[in-house]
């Protein structure tokens, strides 16, 4: 796994992997949902947040999106989950940009183990996402020793 920079030509690139993304593991989402956000996701949330790839074998395999000290986003191709391309950019987001908080989809449970895995802990919730719809975040900050070790 490789961390690689992400230029506006790989963003058609980045929304087909953030839709099968999605497809795998946001099944609280409609195809409505899914087609409202596709658009927001190239015009506006790509270009919102600094962006990194991993590649697998000289292709784009997934992506991150930070801001802030924060993990934004977080998209792997499904058929190249599990692989340690989530791992190598969360690492890459906490060990060389300094993120230790990200929001996570209540519904996602794939994600949240990922996450409670990856060192980071609960410390909030909130009943609608960023957008206002019905779609529970937990807010997660990475654990400090003991707290990373009880979660």
């Amino acid at each position: 796994m490789t961390i690689v920079p992400v230029s506006v030509a790989d963003h058609p690139r980045l929304v087909d992997i953030w839709e099968a993304s999605v497809r795998a593991t946001h099944d609280f989402l409609t195809e409505v949902d899914v087609q409202v956000m596709k658009p927001l996701i190239l015009r506006e949330y790509l270009r919102a947040v600094d962006l990194a790839g991993c590649e697998e074998d000289g292709e784009l395999v997934g992506f991150l999106g930070t801001r802030g000290g924060r993990i934004e986003m977080l998209f792997i191709a499904p058929e190249h989950r599990g692989r340690g391309a989530g791992r190598a950019l969360v690492e890459h987001a906490v060990g060389r940009l300094g993120c230790d908080e990200v929001d996570v989809n209540e519904q996602n449970p794939q994600a949240v183990g990922f996450y409670l895995r990856m060192g980071f802990r609960v410390v909030g919730r909130s009943a609608r996402d960023g957008r206002g719809d019905p779609f529970p975040l937990l807010h997660m900050k990475m654990g400090d020793g003991d707290a990373a070790a009880s979660s």
